[in-house]
């Protein structure tokens, strides 16, 4: 696995990597409710936030880590790479790009919770 700046134009799969994501880890959410934040992450969150890209050996978007400033304001791994330490390796670049990190998390969502 490796790591890069996100492209502009990969939007989309960054995306369906949130949407597996959240799935998987937001089972409190009604899947309403994560159809009504796919036009906000789309068309905010992965264009005003400096994103950095996890990637398998193939190259393929495997995961991404979005930052504001020091703080984190996403994390999210395909499903089917989570416990490799991709999360970990995109935490630890953004440490050392930016020193002591910030993170809200849900409290309902007990897999970050412990992760962080």
């Amino acid at each position: 696995m490796h790591l890069r700046k996100a492209h502009h134009g990969e939007r989309d799969t960054l995306l369906d990597i949130w949407l597996q994501s959240v799935r998987m880890s937001h089972t409190f959410l009604p899947e309403q409710d994560i159809q009504s934040l796919l036009p906000v992450v789309r068309h905010s969150a992965l264009v005003e936030q400096e994103l950095w890209v996890l990637c398998s050996e193939s190259n393929e978007p495997i995961g991404f880590l979005g930052l504001s400033g020091t703080h984190v304001e996403a994390l999210f791994i395909a499903p089917q790479w989570r416990g490799r330490g991709g999360g970990r390796m995109l935490v630890d670049h953004a440490r050392q790009l930016k020193g002591a990190l910030t993170v809200d998390v849900n409290e309902q969502n007990t897999q970050s919770v412990g992760f962080f």
